[in-house]
């Protein structure tokens, strides 16, 4: 990628926090014709910082304040490779580039797509998802009386965030099962129960874990990729239903790509400069 105009190296600011963003900052901070900026939101205790570039952790302030920080870095590109459902960081990004005249990539991976002996019911948000867990009746068990297990509480394997907790709390009937990188704060549903991990996870250790707990539904995001997809495959080969929760949709005019390999040949075909022209 050539540098930007006077031979000084065009700065990008990679707008992070994903598996895909750390690996697109490691492989431009090797770019000597770049000064990449990688930013984090900082939500995350332990956040898993690429090397070899400057990170900055910590909000801008809305699109105002990102318009400022892009003017004031002299930022000649901007990649947006924050979660698919950080659509509020990605609003922001999308405006303050229509405002500054930064050129604007977003990079999210793909969505996960139903297989055969999936049984997933999308919906088109987490309220949408906690309402469809509060009316959720679960199959019978074996040995259970009855046509069905109306009469039972749905036990929920919860895998939407942490701060996605509190849209559920106001269900008392349903036991819920969540898993978070971190420790969970703020309003949580009475009946929870929170197991500490971080992925990569296998479809063994899934299954076993939807089986140890007696899982009756599976709610998640369509995150896409393959850090957390093998609850999936373990849902499936237990015949559970999953609710699948829509991502939201990327704000109009802004260009999309799907892998790292693809974000950094747009980056490679000469963005122009700030302030050039």
């Amino acid at each position: 990628m050539t540098a930007a105009a006077g031979g000084k190296p065009r700065r990008v600011l990679l707008l992070g926090g994903t598996g895909e963003g750390r690996r697109l900052a490691v492989a431009l901070a090797a770019d000597a014709g770049l000064d990449v900026v990688y930013s984090l939101a900082g939500r995350v205790r332990d956040p898993q910082v690429p090397p070899s570039c400057r990170v900055r952790i910590g909000g801008f302030g809305g699109p105002t304040g990102l318009a400022d920080q892009l003017r004031a870095e002299r930022i000649d590109a901007m990649v947006d490779a924050t979660h698919p459902f950080a659509a509020r960081m990605s609003a922001s990004a999308a405006a303050a580039a229509a405002t500054t005249g930064v050129p604007l990539l977003v990079l999210h991976r793909p969505g996960w797509h139903e297989r055969p002996g999936d049984d997933w019911r999308r919906v088109p948000s987490l309220p949408a998802a906690a309402d469809l867990v509060d009316r959720f009746v679960p199959a019978r068990r074996a040995g259970q009386d009855g046509a069905g297990g109306s009469d039972r509480a749905p036990r929920v394997f919860l895998t939407t965030g942490r701060t996605d907790l509190a849209l559920f709390a106001g269900l008392h009937r349903p036991w819920f099962l969540a898993r978070c990188v971190d420790p969970p704060t703020g309003t949580l549903p009475p009946r929870l129960t929170v197991v500490l991990d971080r992925g990569p996870f296998d479809v063994a250790g899934e299954t076993a874990l939807l089986r140890r707990h007696a899982i009756d539904v599976v709610v998640t995001k369509d995150s896409g990729g393959t850090m957390t997809a093998a609850k999936l495959a373990a849902a499936r080969d237990l015949g559970l239903p999953v609710i699948m929760v829509d991502r939201p949709p990327v704000p109009g005019g802004v260009a999309v790509v799907d892998t790292v390999e693809a974000a950094h040949a747009w980056l490679a075909g000469g963005r122009p400069a700030y302030g050039a022209g």
